[in-house]
């Protein structure tokens, strides 16, 4: 391993260089909480790089305008120059600290270990998903020795990396997830929104906003609204997402009957104005870890009903902010979904409490400080006479257990 460099201290120096390194940028979650991210980080301190080791995607090539971009690195999976292009990458824009996004995979690992053979001095991990399809491999565990902090979403979600994911937990660092309080708000509904994509005008809906993959489970969702329908005939339900499992989830809406019913919208970037028009927030995954889609309902003021999954219980507070039910149960989920729209004072009175939570405990500055703070204090560790990091304590595990 190289031998550790000696750094300016962050007094007498310009702005860190921060490479975020990610396999590349589709719409997603964790995609576009880095958008956000990139964007809001403080210029005076920080100047912000981006590094798709594949190809942009959607959103990477929207920050391409706005940041430097990198891409094309790793031509497949056992593309080993990709080490060798990544350090002369990370030397030649003389990076201060590299960030992979994603849990596990390639970006994790060459990321990471190009960053210490170039000398970087901050090297983190940002993992955004608990458990598979998406984990932490053997290879990636082995770097951990050279990993200065492995960034978490939420205090659950630290807990399962220590316990099962194999990341120390002195270097286990929780930075919740966060979102634009300001773009995210209850808003009156389109009524041209509403008539374009064919919502009756005294018809109730029920939404969801997650990529079609596997682990969202969409399937659930598709139950339930059949469910849901038979109580109340009239509602109208919202897939908002794309991805590989689109075509078998729009033959399943055939065979439940739904498919006048469930509105698949794709990919959108008009979300707050289709929440606008949502009654209940629905949230059928498998797992999640912190999942951006109900932080945003909730700051739209919108009732959720969501799988007990994950460190979901920490944002939907069952009762108060929406309900919990168990994973697979769309009884329990229809039944609950048709309270809430039955009772629409409550359903305003969850609405209002999830905002409120949101204001409190999960806004867009908060986690960028977050990313702020954690980079600056490990930078100060590495110049001399620093001996540790001055702020950030260190993750203690405990018995509780994700889901």
């Amino acid at each position: 391993m190289p031998p550790r460099r000696r750094w300016l201290p962050i007094e007498d120096r310009g702005p860190l260089r921060v490479l975020f390194v990610i396999t590349s940028m589709p719409v997603g979650g964790a995609e576009t909480l880095l958008v956000e991210l990139i964007r809001r980080l403080d210029r005076s301190r920080y100047a912000p790089e981006l590094c798709c080791l594949k190809y942009p995607g959607p959103l990477g090539e929207m920050l391409a305008a706005e940041v430097p971009m990198h891409t094309g690195l790793l031509a497949h999976k056992y593309d080993f120059g990709v080490l060798a292009r990544l350090i002369r990458l990370v030397r030649n824009r003389r990076i201060d600290a590299v960030v992979t996004v994603g849990t596990g995979g390639d970006k994790m690992f060459w990321g990471r270990l190009a960053a210490r053979l170039a000398s970087v001095p901050v090297i983190c991990s940002a993992l955004h998903s608990t458990g598979l399809p998406d984990h932490v491999e053997l290879p990636n565990r082995l770097l951990a020795p050279i990993t200065d902090a492995f960034i978490a979403v939420a205090e659950p979600h630290g807990r399962y990396l220590a316990e099962h994911e194999g990341c120390p937990a002195g270097k286990v660092r929780v930075i919740p997830n966060g979102v634009d309080v300001a773009r995210f708000h209850p808003r009156w509904p389109d009524r041209r929104l509403r008539d374009e994509l064919g919502i009756p005008p005294d018809a109730q809906v029920a939404g969801i906003v997650a990529a079609l993959r596997p682990e969202k489970n969409h399937e659930l969702f598709l139950h339930s609204a059949a469910g849901i329908r038979r109580e109340l005939p009239d509602t109208r339900f919202l897939v908002v997402g794309d991805g590989p499992r689109r075509q078998s989830l729009e033959a399943l809406a055939g065979k439940l009957a739904l498919t006048h019913c469930v509105h698949f919208l794709g990919t959108r970037g008009d979300i707050p104005q289709l929440l606008a028009l949502v009654d209940v927030v629905l949230l059928t995954s498998k797992m999640e870890a912190n999942p951006v889609s109900i932080l945003e309902a909730m700051a739209c003021e919108k009732p959720v009903v969501a799988t007990r999954v994950g460190s979901v219980p920490e944002t939907v507070l069952d009762g108060q902010t929406g309900f919990l039910v168990d994973p697979e149960n769309d009884r329990e989920i229809a039944t609950r979904t048709v309270e809430l729209l039955r009772d629409r004072q409550r359903a305003a009175a969850m609405g209002r409490r999830g905002r409120e939570h949101v204001l409190a405990h999960a806004s867009i500055e908060q986690m960028v400080q977050g990313y702020q703070d954690l980079i600056a204090d490990i930078y100060r560790a590495k110049c001399p006479g620093v001996e540790s990091l001055p702020t950030m304590r260190p993750f203690l595990t405990t018995n509780s257990k994700l889901r």
